[in-house]
């Protein structure tokens, strides 16, 4: 691999780690509040998200919203750098030898999201747990804690991937998706509508303005969500059977059967839905923020020069 490569990489790696810490911390506590009614935590599975938000605030104080989001920063640097990273690497090389397509957009964002999973997801499971834990029924007190009893008492290394294979198979479509709709209205914008959507960098380069890439990536969040959400119920409802194991931890497909014979559709597999429309936005400051830093470091610029 030559230094432009290199530092391509690099580079992306860094502004991808970067957009994923910023976007995930703006939603944290929505986020929280996805877990606990996704588990059916007893103290909120009646309520709703915004009743719930202030439950948290009123019994767990202000920094209770944001219980879990320590682990989740030690997992979303390194998952966002993996993913946006492989997602460049993996389509340079389906552009090397396949060429132009849209499509191949899908199959990148597919495969950097199941490399970025596999890297990071005993994280994931660690940030669900602590998540899940309401104050003074405390099972673990941090990240290393969890780790340790997760390893030691509760069945191993392999507890640390329970819900692994619906985060396989829910990651295909929800990050292929993303990607493939982000730079599939990206082209469309910047082809059809330049004036409106698109600027010049000092490189002359059109680039999409910084309103353009929010609708852009909200679009891509959207799609993506309504798609793959209940396999996320089913992923999120096997890494919480340490904390309930007369409920959950069954496979994926015991699972979303459970769901759906026991609460339904709405109520079961699409229940806390509502939130991940509220977090559009950070899938949107997500893709906005990569593009910013992929221009502010030049990023284009270093494979042509």
């Amino acid at each position: 691999m030559d230094s432009a490569n290199k530092k391509f990489y690099f580079k992306s790696f860094l502004a991808g780690g970067v957009a994923s810490m910023c976007a995930k911390t703006s939603v944290a506590p929505l986020d929280r509040m996805k877990i606990l009614l996704q588990g059916q935590n007893k103290y909120y599975k009646d309520l709703g998200v915004f009743s719930g938000l202030k439950t948290i605030v009123k019994k767990e104080g202000f920094l209770g919203l944001f219980k879990g989001n320590n682990a989740q920063m030690v997992r979303i640097f390194p998952y966002g750098a993996v993913q946006f990273v492989s997602f460049e690497m993996y389509r340079m090389i389906l552009r090397k030898y396949f060429g132009q397509s849209h499509f191949h957009n899908f199959l990148a964002g597919s495969t950097a999201g199941i490399t970025a999973v596999a890297i990071t997801y005993p994280l994931d499971v660690v940030r669900a747990c602590l998540a899940f834990q309401i104050k003074g029924e405390h099972v673990y007190s941090g990240i290393f804690d969890a780790f340790s009893r997760i390893i030691k008492k509760e069945g191993g290394m392999m507890n640390l991937y329970k819900g692994f294979s619906p985060a396989v198979i829910a990651v295909i479509p929800k990050i292929g998706l993303s990607f493939y709709s982000f730079e599939k209205i990206k082209y469309l914008c910047l082809e059809y509508a330049p004036d409106v959507c698109g600027q010049y960098n000092s490189y002359g380069e059109q680039n999409l303005t910084v309103f353009a890439k929010l609708l852009c990536g909200g679009f891509a969040g959207a799609v993506a969500q309504i798609i793959s959400y209940p396999l996320d119920t089913a992923r999120r409802k096997m890494q919480l059977s340490n904390l309930s194991p007369h409920h959950y931890g069954k496979g994926l497909f015991t699972t979303i059967f459970l769901t759906y014979s026991q609460d339904g559709i709405a109520r079961g597999l699409y229940r806390g839905m509502t939130i991940n429309f509220l977090k559009i936005p950070m899938v949107a400051v997500s893709f906005t923020v990569y593009e910013l830093l992929k221009e502010h470091f030049n990023v284009n610029k270093i494979l042509h020069s």
